[in-house]
């Protein structure tokens, strides 16, 4: 359904990435699902599943090799690449928007550190970006995640470790009633 939504956003925008998008529009949503059981994305104006689930189609459009993403064809891997921008762009637009800076913020530490993570080759590190981002859009910050985002940052040993715990530690202690 999230991915059916995001087709339509594509869809309306036209051009060339509109043309591009799949007939088989399918996969999980394991980000969107998650956040969308978070305190902050009830009533969200920004639609906070739709926005992780686009800058993750950006991320699998850039990284995720010849399957790629989920709604675009990589037929055209500049094409691809374009897409990929357009919608990181676009999650990056709704928050914007919506006036969540700390979203904006958040999503954009998502992006880069995972970016930092890929041209590493650490994919333990980017799996724990993802978790900790999540985490945040739906839940909000703490002290121990920004400072695991530092850690990560720096390339410290025991970075993705930290995103992790801090991740369950906000899913699970700061929201119990989930």
């Amino acid at each position: 359904m999230i991915l059916a939504r995001l087709a339509d956003v594509v869809r309306q925008d036209g051009g060339l990435l509109a043309a591009a998008l799949r007939d088989d529009i399918s996969g999980p949503t394991p980000y969107g699902d998650a956040i969308a059981l978070g305190p902050r994305a009830d009533g969200h104006a920004a639609d906070l599943p739709l926005v992780i689930e686009a800058v993750r189609e950006g991320y699998l459009l850039h990284y995720g090799g010849v399957g790629g993403g989920r709604i675009m064809s990589r037929d055209d891997d500049d094409l691809a690449l374009l897409a990929g921008d357009r919608l990181y762009a676009l999650g990056l637009e709704r928050l914007a928007t919506a006036g969540d800076l700390d979203a904006v913020r958040a999503l954009a530490d998502l992006i880069a550190l995972s970016a930092q993570a890929q041209a590493a080759g650490d994919e333990p590190l980017a799996d724990a970006v993802w978790a900790a981002g999540c985490a945040e859009l739906g839940w909000g910050s703490t002290a121990d995640l920004e400072a695991a985002k530092v850690a990560a940052r720096a390339g410290e040993t025991g970075a993705a470790e930290r995103l992790g715990a801090a991740a369950r530690h906000i899913a699970e202690s700061l929201a119990p009633n989930r």
